[in-house]
């Protein structure tokens, strides 16, 4: 028992010394006590403090916080805030701390750009380097900016080739924050192509497909051009060239496999080269047209085509195959034609089978026209070209004569014309982006003509006046045997119509001392107007006063010339009637054209007659054999008659012949000319009422490098001038020789197309005349603008 006790007595005096512990451990532990600043973190903000800012307001720094006054401290938002500030792009360093319950933003402002400038560049103007970079006067400078347009200006130095460009951003710093930056240039040698290699060509050598690709290798005479300048749009197109090449000639598989340039190591030339898979060469086994359109079988679209069996496969003519079936078609009153030529190949016999398909195609009607890019051109000027308008049928062929005029005005570098799908599908959107070029010529020139001998002459004009479309111009030349001065306007759509108007006022001074002993001078004003009936066929009137005179007559010159001798004074009407199936206005290389003119002199003055032109051409593109668009025939002819009414015509409304219309004879050298006798002892050109000429000229390339811009020609003319009025003077009819006999004259001759200047050279031979004409074995014309 005792031992019982004692047990639990101690067992007592152990709890009881315990338990103290044991409560305190049961009790709420609490925080200990520390100073005021440091419980502020879970305080609230009582205001945000703006330090450092001197343009921006404290407002609008304040804005871009994430906090704001009343609000719980959060790190987090406070970080955010932070980076936001940064991110504005005003402030070059910017940091946030706390001073009690309040927030302080202290920032450093980026300096405003003072002056933007650029040193040392020449191959791209300060225009066109303030429209590249992002930088501008008043703006918010940083260096991260600065480097952007670093390199955005390197960018446009690589387009044009010039990889060794250095470009360094120099900042000057100024008072009151603000900077001026310069760009220091160094333009660098441009990276021109030394050599183009071709790799897996079999049937085409490597001088002939260097004719074919755009890109050129550097040569000494191609430092006014830069097709020698590596450019990757250029090396792209030229895959394209290939393809068609190659197609055109039969190698319906090519393909080019790469196209690699290599710079370098000094980073001032590339080695270009194209890798090609030539494959097999193909013949037409047939080529037949499979048509499915009402009124319009088969057997009737069969002539349209381009290709027969036999013939070597040519994708351009399967190009213009479908062209000229959907033309053929739409000319005949169904505007909506589908053509899809299917291609059959049979690779074990090397050949093509062609079938063209022609369907009903979509019904597809114009939406609406977009037009863009005509910086100073007006939407009407452009819109006036356009064959089709919103609410038409489409029409391809329509839009490819609406793409033909727009560069016939000679308005535009470009003219490009796409579509698009409209708000449904029936609906298309035409759109049309132009690239402007200048219009505008301020000109001195110099040269030599064999009709007129040296020359000097200046000229201002203006092809798009104000963007109207207007066309004026004042010209005057000084030559040996020739002065002159026009000033002229043309309005092409009178009062916004389908009528062409133009003035013109002229003075014209003609030394005819070589042909007929005599100088001439004609002082006048003319007005036209024209219009068109069609897209072929169109009409001008004309009206001219003109006072001539003769004058300066030569000893021993014909009673013809000096009966002449005096002033006269002309009152014209007359008209011009063309229809034009030519593909071009400016440079015609395919179709028809026919002129019929009527000059009616009478109306007052001292002249009356009547005066018929009939002219034509006719060209022939032989690039179908030859593979080159530079390859043609030009067949002109022409004849015309003078009636007069008093019997006794002035000399100076006589037709001649020679020169330009006759190659071979000297300028009026062919046709009725006076007898010589002892008291007037000169052989005059005198002219004549009846002419007629006919030319046949073959223009081909020559073997030489495209860009020298040479061509060739070989030529044929013919013509014959006759029927003069003979003078009777004291009842003796003075002599004269007049023959209606053919004269014919031929030769070769040479164009070249220089930076200064178009140059022409011809050789001819007369290989048919009468003993008095008078021949010209080499005829040059060589004129230049600067």
């Amino acid at each position: 028992m005792v031992r019982a006790r004692a047990a639990l007595l101690a067992v007592l005096s152990a709890v009881w010394l315990l338990f103290p512990l044991l409560a305190a451990a049961q009790q709420p532990q609490r925080a200990p006590v520390r100073p005021a600043a440091a419980s502020q973190p879970a305080s609230t903000i009582t205001d945000i403090r703006v330090e450092g800012n001197l343009r921006i307001e404290a407002g609008t720094i304040r804005s871009y916080m994430l906090v704001a006054p009343g609000d719980a401290y959060n790190t987090d938002r406070v970080d955010l805030s932070l980076k936001t500030l940064y991110a504005t792009g005003l402030f070059s360093d910017v940091s946030i701390r706390r001073d009690g319950t309040a927030l302080v933003v202290a920032v450093k402002e980026n300096p405003i750009v003072n002056r933007l400038a650029f040193e040392g560049n020449h191959k791209l103007t300060d225009e066109n380097l303030r429209d590249l970079v992002q930088l501008r006067p008043r703006a918010v400078f940083t260096p991260t900016l600065a480097e952007s347009d670093r390199q955005r200006i390197l960018d446009q130095y690589a387009k044009r080739a010039r990889f060794a460009a250095q470009v360094t951003p120099k900042i000057i710093e100024l008072p009151q924050n603000r900077v001026d930056v310069v760009f220091e240039i160094n333009d660098g040698d441009a990276a021109l192509i030394a050599k183009i290699v071709f790799v897996g060509n079999k049937a085409f050598s490597e001088g002939t497909l260097r004719d074919v690709v755009g890109s050129r290798e550097t040569a000494w005479w191609r430092f006014l051009s830069t097709s020698d300048i590596y450019d990757p749009d250029r090396v792209a197109y030229d895959r394209e060239l290939l393809r068609r090449y190659y197609n055109k000639n039969g190698y319906a598989d090519f393909d080019v496999t790469g196209a690699t340039a290599e710079l370098t190591a000094d980073k001032t030339g590339f080695f270009l080269t194209y890798t090609v898979n030539e494959g097999e060469r193909y013949r037409i086994s047939k080529a037949t047209v499979n048509s499915s359109l009402h009124d319009m079988p088969s057997a009737t679209l069969q002539s349209e085509l381009e290709m027969s069996a036999g013939e070597w496969f040519d994708g351009d003519a399967v190009e213009r195959t479908v062209q000229a079936l959907t033309d053929y078609v739409q000319g005949h009153g169904q505007p909506f034609v589908n053509v899809q030529p299917r291609i059959e190949r049979d690779r074990d016999k090397h050949t093509i089978a062609l079938v063209f398909n022609v369907t009903e195609g979509p019904r597809v009607y114009v939406e609406r026209i977009e037009i863009g890019g005509n910086t100073r051109t007006k939407d009407k000027v452009i819109r006036r070209e356009f064959r089709l308008a919103e609410g038409d049928a489409f029409n391809a062929a329509l839009l490819r004569r609406t793409q033909q005029r727009l560069k016939d005005l000679n308005f535009f570098d470009s003219a490009a014309l796409t579509t698009q799908p409209g708000s449904t599908p029936d609906r298309a959107i035409i759109n049309a982006q132009m690239a402007e070029k200048a219009t505008g010529e301020l000109t001195v020139g110099g040269g030599y003509s064999t009709d007129i001998g040296a020359l000097v002459s200046f000229g201002i004009h203006e092809r798009n006046l104000v963007g109207t479309g207007l066309n004026a111009g004042l010209d005057a030349t000084l030559a040996q045997k020739e002065s002159q001065v026009n000033i002229g306007l043309t309005d092409p759509y009178f009062l916004d119509r389908n009528i062409v108007t133009s003035a013109n006022v002229f003075l014209v001074n003609n030394s005819n001392s070589t042909i007929a002993n005599y100088d001439e001078r004609r002082v006048g004003f003319s007005l036209s107007a024209g219009y068109e009936f069609n897209d072929h066929l169109r009409q001008t009137w004309m009206y001219s006063l003109v006072q001539r005179s003769i004058y300066d007559i030569q000893t021993g010159a014909s009673l013809y010339v000096w009966n002449a001798a005096g002033v006269t004074l002309m009152s014209q009407v007359g008209q011009t009637l063309t229809l034009d199936y030519t593909d071009s206005r400016l440079d015609p290389r395919q179709g028809w054209l026919m002129r019929f003119g009527t000059d009616f002199a009478g109306l007052g003055g001292d002249v009356h007659y009547v005066r018929t032109k009939v002219d034509g051409e006719y060209f022939i593109p032989l690039d179908r054999w030859f593979g080159s668009n530079d390859w043609d025939i030009a067949i002109t002819a022409g004849t015309g008659y003078l009636f007069s009414f008093d019997g006794q015509e002035q000399i100076i409304d006589r037709f001649f012949l020679g020169g330009d219309n006759l190659r071979g004879f000297q300028t009026a050298g062919a046709g009725p000319h006076s007898v010589p006798t002892n008291t007037y002892p000169d052989n005059d050109s005198l002219g004549g009422r009846f002419i007629w000429t006919q030319s046949t000229e073959l223009r081909f390339p020559l073997p030489v490098s495209p860009d020298l811009g040479l061509s060739g020609r070989m030529f044929v003319d013919m013509g014959g001038l006759s029927q003069v009025s003979s003078l009777t003077l004291s009842g003796v009819r003075q002599p004269l020789v007049d023959s209606a006999a053919p004269r014919i004259g031929t030769g070769i001759g040479f164009s070249w197309k220089t930076p200064f200047g178009l140059i022409n050279l011809d050789f001819a031979q007369a290989v048919l005349k009468q003993k008095y004409d008078e021949t010209q074995f080499f005829r040059l014309g060589f004129g230049t603008r600067f």
